[in-house]
């Protein structure tokens, strides 16, 4: 029995379609070792059945940054990248200064969405994330924030359900083909 994404069913008539996606961890005080978050969301879209095709970490560098995330979103062997950390307030955090120059659209629902279950979660603390999110050339590109909580609602309960292909009314999966339509 599948799980009950929020505002939404799964139409358990349609194929699953695994989905492809890089892990990129922004910190300058973890290293591979004390990545728990990178590791949750690792752990978690494997258990969902998509597919972890890279992950990495780098510092909060606007161009590591860049670079590491223009790498994959070159890659057509990945559909989705996700971020975790630098999505604060501090002079350290670059991630959206970083990624929303490269997004050809912006996903502003997703922000909204974030938002709402981080208040749920941390209340008006959720006031200190800017989590963001958009499209690069094909590629979707998801910048949560860096605390396993944030990491754990960001996947539980708004992304893991875009990224399945069985949610309805509408998922992100099925309009990964026409990203690339102009």
């Amino acid at each position: 029995m599948t799980a009950t994404p929020p505002g939404g069913r799964i139409d358990e008539t349609l194929p699953f379609k695994p989905v492809h996606i890089a892990v990129l961890t922004i910190s300058d005080t973890r290293d591979e070792e004390s990545d728990t978050s990178g590791a949750i969301l690792a752990e978690r879209l494997a258990r969902d059945g998509h597919v972890l095709v890279a992950k990495a970490l780098v510092r909060d560098d606007v161009e590591q940054i860049r670079s590491q995330t223009r790498r994959w979103v070159d890659d057509p062997s990945i559909d989705v990248v996700i971020t975790t950390g630098g999505t604060g307030l501090t002079g350290r955090d670059v991630t959206p200064e970083a990624l929303r120059p490269l997004f050809d659209k912006e996903i502003e629902g997703f922000a909204t969405v974030w938002h709402m279950v981080s208040y749920q979660s941390i209340g008006l603390s959720t006031l200190q994330s800017r989590a963001c999110a958009g499209v690069c050339g094909a590629t979707f590109v998801f910048c949560l924030p860096g605390s396993n909580g944030a990491c754990r609602d960001g996947w539980d309960k708004v992304i893991r359900w875009q990224l399945d292909s069985r949610h309805m009314p509408c998922n992100l999966v099925e309009i990964m083909p026409r990203l690339m339509e102009r």
